[in-house]
């Protein structure tokens, strides 16, 4: 007889575990770089010689994790754009980071009114299995739509705790890779960074989990590429799953 599955013995070394949100639990990584290169493109239109946003490579190394004004200043950073930061009250628009990270945001909550969020199917089951095990759990993102996504997917009753970008910048937490973000979290599940692991997708927060002394760092690599496992590994994961669904065992009689 099958036995019902259970986590894998390096989860069942810690006493709590943070899940970032998009790309770990929703599908929500595509339509996030969608929207940035509406706004990134708009931008780098207004400066000659610019290539356009690379949704894949450019998300992944500037903006993938951080706080849409962090990820704002990084890319244009990287393509060595100097615009004043402006206020977080600024319209969308190009001429400004602020601008720019407004910009975004108004192209992402378009897209969700006529494109709904996935969820993986593993994270799922390992949230299921770790619910039913008592060990506690939270959610933390850097977006500010992480609990509509959740609470969307009916998810949102699992968790012990949410830490969305709505109470980051409430609280004025800095972004990833500083470590606040998961800090406070472990602190509302009420377990020391040490015995809490980390499950994270972006490089901005593999590195965050390791500057937090967090006990483990997990690293989702949905890629399958040797490349993006290394870059993980580098940047802080101890270990590194294809879906976190990998962390569970199903074992038999």
């Amino acid at each position: 007889m099958a036995r019902a599955p259970s986590p894998a013995a390096v989860l069942l070394s810690v006493h709590a575990v943070v899940f970032d949100t998009d790309g770990v639990i929703t599908d929500s990584a595509p339509a996030h770089a969608s929207a940035w290169k509406v706004a990134f493109d708009a931008c780098l239109d207004t400066h000659e010689g610019q290539r356009p946003f690379d949704e894949t490579e450019d998300y992944r190394r500037y903006v993938d994790g951080r706080s849409r004004k962090d990820g704002a200043a990084a890319f244009l950073e990287s393509r060595g754009l100097d615009l004043p930061d402006g206020s977080p009250d600024d319209p969308p628009g190009t001429g400004t980071v602020w601008a720019v990270a407004a910009r975004k945001d108004e192209a992402f909550t378009r897209s969700l009114r006529t494109r709904p969020i996935a969820v993986w199917p593993g994270t799922v089951r390992l949230l299921h299995v770790l619910y039913d095990a008592r060990v506690p759990f939270a959610a933390a993102s850097a977006s500010r739509h992480a609990t509509e996504l959740l609470a969307g997917a009916g998810l949102l009753d699992l968790f012990t705790a949410v830490v969305d970008g709505n109470e980051a910048r409430r609280l004025e937490l800095p972004g990833k890779p500083d470590p606040a973000l998961f800090t406070e979290t472990a602190r509302r599940l009420g377990v020391p960074a040490g015995d809490t692991a980390v499950v994270e997708d972006a490089l901005a927060g593999v590195e965050a989990g390791r500057r937090g002394g967090f006990g483990l760092v997990v690293g989702v690599d949905r890629s399958d590429s040797a490349r993006g496992a290394a870059d993980l590994r580098r940047h802080g994961a101890d270990l590194v799953v294809a879906d976190p669904g990998d962390l569970l065992i199903n074992g038999e009689d």
